[in-house]
């Protein structure tokens, strides 16, 4: 099978492939997907509901939040790669990115391993939770990579459901640790993270518009590869390229950069404090169903994005890291409640029980 020589997104052609079939999908409304998912007659990985263009005020946000964080998305880009080169002196790297939230941080990767010497390519692939990782698209790879020079990156951990997807797909091919890269892990599962602060990622504060306007990868069930939609009315709020010219451009400004501080001290703390947060909240608001919580800002905000929410935690309801979350809540009419007991969190969207 030949990969797609088109599909890229909205990105060039060299930064990513994505290894998506298109397709065209009917928009299923917010409340009937929440009841159709938990209900269990459709599994999210089914539906999708179509992205609305992003208000100026979101996009403003985004841009400050881009403006705020570009020092240190740029220096984190450039210590991870600087980290990965290490454990993987003198080989090709394959990034395996997952669509969507891997993306620019994979093509930031990519672009940074290349000026360190590296021989480098990236692909976008599905995994869905509960259903695993694109097994088609995946062995398309292996036809053309060793598996073992494969690296999977996602842009963050939340509260890990993705990273333990990924063990329950591939965990048996490996005999010590999956190679999984996050530019944040407040979990400190991942193999490697720039670190384990739950921060505003600038990416992960939009959707499809800095995501290559590729949609959320929708489950195929004829063996082939998963399928996604390219969201072509969102064209003219597009943010993909610019962000990656942007933080690309910074990163190759820096002079130095500190040395990765991934150990596996900080690692074990990381997992005590994620879980210990995770089961008063559980405990807490006597909740059933773990995918109803969206833990960390990123996956907050998304969720009030895409999702119904219930409620929404934060820790300091002043951190300027919540401006968006704070707009996103304030069009949905859902009051902001303070909660001191989730760190390593800084907010956490519960979604609503539609049942």
């Amino acid at each position: 099978m030949t990969p797609p020589t088109t599909l890229h997104g909205s990105y060039v052609a060299s930064d990513v492939t994505f290894l998506l079939r298109l397709t065209e999908l009917e928009s299923t409304d917010l409340a009937e997907k929440e009841r159709l998912i938990q209900s269990g007659q459709r599994h999210y990985s089914q539906m999708l509901s179509i992205e609305s263009p992003p208000s100026n005020e979101h996009q403003t946000l985004y841009q400050q939040a881009l403006n705020t964080g570009l020092e240190r998305l740029a220096t984190e880009v450039q210590m991870l790669a600087l980290a990965l080169k290490t454990k993987r002196p003198n080989r090709p790297i394959v990034l395996v990115s997952f669509v969507r939230a891997g993306i620019p941080l994979a093509i930031l990767l990519r672009r940074a391993l290349i000026d360190l010497g590296a021989e480098c390519v990236h692909y976008g692939v599905s995994i869905i939770r509960d259903k695993g990782i694109d097994t088609a698209a995946l062995n398309w790879i292996e036809t053309q990579h060793p598996f073992e020079d494969i690296v999977f990156v996602d842009g963050w951990v939340g509260k890990g459901a993705i990273f333990t997807q990924l063990q329950a797909s591939l965990g048996q091919r490996y005999t010590d640790e999956i190679p999984f890269v996050v530019l944040a892990d407040p979990t400190g599962k991942a193999w490697l993270s720039a670190s384990g602060d739950d921060w505003l990622i600038p990416s992960g504060v939009l959707g499809a518009t800095v995501s290559g306007l590729i949609s959320r990868s929708v489950l195929a069930d004829d063996g082939g590869w998963h399928h996604c939609m390219l969201y072509e009315h969102l064209r003219a709020y597009d943010q993909s390229q610019a962000f990656i010219e942007t933080v690309d451009a910074h990163r190759k400004t820096l002079k130095t950069v500190p040395l990765l501080n991934w150990t596996p001290a900080l690692r074990a703390q990381l997992q005590a404090q994620s879980q210990a947060a995770i089961a008063h909240i559980v405990d807490t608001y006597q909740i059933q169903n773990l995918n109803r919580l969206k833990p960390g800002i990123a996956e907050a905000t998304r969720a009030v994005l895409r999702r119904v929410p219930e409620r929404i935690l934060v820790q300091d309801p002043t951190n300027p890291n919540l401006r968006l979350l704070q707009h996103l809540a304030d069009t949905r009419h859902i009051e902001l409640e303070t909660v001191a007991t989730i760190a390593p969190y800084h907010a956490i969207t519960i979604i609503k029980k539609a049942l």
